[in-house]
């Protein structure tokens, strides 16, 4: 499939990678260093297009941009409930989460909970975001990235994790963690030039938006489709997505982090309404090449490899170097965030916090590097064990996968927010046991029984909801029952004089629900 390369693509993936190492070496020598809130959260200066641009960001990656065109291919615009349905969730965030997290003043959400719940639900919080890094930001990126890069030099998926976590830890060798945020919105506006050019190359090549429109079956236009749909029926999207919902766009330490930087309130409000409307650009951008891919190529065999196919048959050579360079350097900007995450939590909030609080700077550094090697080793396991799922494309890996992560968080954090009965115990139970249970579900649908081959399982997003489900009676039953005092006196939170979102901000939002409404109504009549 590839052997349409050329050898100035090679050149191009290298020159581009050198120029970002010696970026590398520039910044890290240039950086003055910084702490606390400065360096967590830009010292509270974040403008409303700041955090737009920095939440999208962070969402819309390159194992995004492959999943997502894989799912076109197959399905259509189904996979669009991913980017368009969660405008109701980031306005979750922007009305209800972000005036309590921004009223308590913390740098980081397990502080957060450690204020409601107390220290034991922070610590255990931590070793949560330890399990969520570990899988949704570092294997399944690592996996997407494998494939990608097994694509590019045919090698077996072991051979290219291996690459990428080579180029990974000589980048933070070389200084390049800091070159890659340093280049990362210029990598991003470039990844998104790039679609979009794929994009409107394909259209044209396929004869027009009304050719494309026309050269695929009528419920590949259809955002919600019937109960007896065999890849995404509307209630999996409409009971299971809010789970993951609640938990990515509300939750994840990853994606909040730039509202928490916010310079006030309202740009923090504003700023999440930013990333709901830059979340329209998904669909057009990443999943109607794979459509476009499906009316091309037809005989594609392997729907992980829509737009690579793209890429590499509507480009000019060189451009396609360009591309892969650009997808893998950022690829690689995701893994060393992941992995110096993973390395900071376990580092500062388990061996400083429980295990050495007297750790000298140099044992802290030391214990850092240990931290990031054992990681790499146990994400190359995971990324390989990923491999293994039977059935289901890129997309629906990454969305099945992070389905079994998302309920205990979600759980934990509405109880904690909306219902003042909740206990710390009934917290931490969730958390722990919970999570195992959630988890241990996920393992069994995906490799124990896997669902492929067993038709008694329900759709994994359904599966994720009946799990949600039975982790809130838990959690309301153990409050209600719960009648030790220690366990309900941990709340310092006050949240009696919350600020109210501005006129601005309400009517933003309402322009958007407008805006999206509409969409779901044009892309359901066919």
């Amino acid at each position: 499939m590839y052997s349409i390369l050329e050898p100035i693509d090679f050149i191009v993936v290298a020159a581009y990678l050198v120029i970002i190492i010696g970026l590398g070496f520039w910044v890290s020598f240039r950086k003055k260093k910084d702490t606390g809130e400065n360096l967590f959260l830009a010292g509270h200066s974040l403008g409303w297009s700041s955090i737009g641009f920095t939440m999208w960001g962070t969402n819309v990656g390159p194992s995004m941009l492959i999943a997502s065109a894989s799912i076109g291919f197959t399905t259509g615009m189904v996979a669009g409930n991913f980017s368009w349905y969660a405008f109701l969730f980031i306005f979750l965030l922007a009305v209800v989460f972000a005036p309590r997290y921004l009223g308590a003043r913390v740098l980081t959400l397990p502080e957060f909970m450690g204020k409601r719940f107390g220290q034991s639900t922070r610590s255990i919080l931590a070793w949560y975001t330890i399990v969520t890094v570990l899988i949704s930001w570092l294997s399944l990126t690592l996996f997407a990235g494998g494939i990608l890069v097994s694509q590019i030099l045919d090698l077996p998926l072991w051979g290219s994790v291996m690459v990428l976590i080579a180029i990974a830890a000589f980048f933070t060798i070389a200084g390049g963690l800091e070159a890659i945020a340093f280049t990362n919105v210029f990598q991003m506006i470039l990844l998104i030039v790039v679609s979009l050019a794929l994009t409107v190359v394909g259209v044209m090549k396929a004869g027009g938006p009304v050719a494309v429109y026309e050269a695929v079956p009528g419920e590949y236009w259809n955002l919600l489709r019937p109960l007896d749909d065999p890849h995404y029926p509307w209630a999996a999207i409409l009971l299971g997505y809010p789970i993951m919902g609640v938990w990515f766009w509300c939750t994840d330490q990853s994606m909040v982090q730039s509202v928490l930087g916010a310079k006030s309130l309202k740009q923090g409000q504003l700023g999440a309404n930013f990333t709901a409307w830059l979340k329209i650009l998904d669909v057009p951008l990443f999943i109607l090449p794979g459509i476009v891919c499906f009316i091309l190529y037809p005989e594609l065999e392997n729907p992980d490899t829509a737009y690579m196919t793209m890429v590499t048959r509507l480009f000019p050579a060189g451009m396609t170097g360009l591309v892969m360079a650009v997808l893998i350097a950022a690829l690689v900007s995701t893994i060393d965030s992941a992995l110096n995450s993973l390395s900071t939590v376990f580092t500062m909030d388990i061996y400083v916090k429980k295990v050495k609080p007297d750790a000298t700077q140099k044992e802290i550094v030391k214990m850092g590097r240990i931290v990031t090697v054992v990681g790499s080793l146990i994400a190359i396991g995971c990324s390989l064990a990923i491999d293994s799922i039977k059935g289901l494309n890129l997309f629906d890996v990454f969305q099945s996968v992070l389905s079994f992560i998302a309920p205990p968080m979600s759980v934990v954090f509405l109880f904690g927010v909306f219902w003042k009965k909740t206990t710390t115990r009934a917290a931490n139970l969730i958390l722990t046991v919970g999570t195992a249970f959630s988890i241990g579900t996920g393992i069994l649908y995906l490799w124990v029984f896997p669902s492929a081959i067993y038709d008694f399982w329900p759709h994994f997003l359904l599966l994720s909801f009946y799990i949600f489900v039975i982790l809130s009676v838990l959690a309301f039953l153990i409050s209600y029952f719960d009648k030790n005092a220690e366990f309900r006196s941990q709340n310092v939170l006050d949240f009696s004089n919350l600020v109210k979102p501005s006129r601005t901000v309400y009517v933003f939002w309402l322009l958007l629900i407008v805006v999206m409404v509409s969409l779901y109504v044009f892309f359901n009549g066919h």
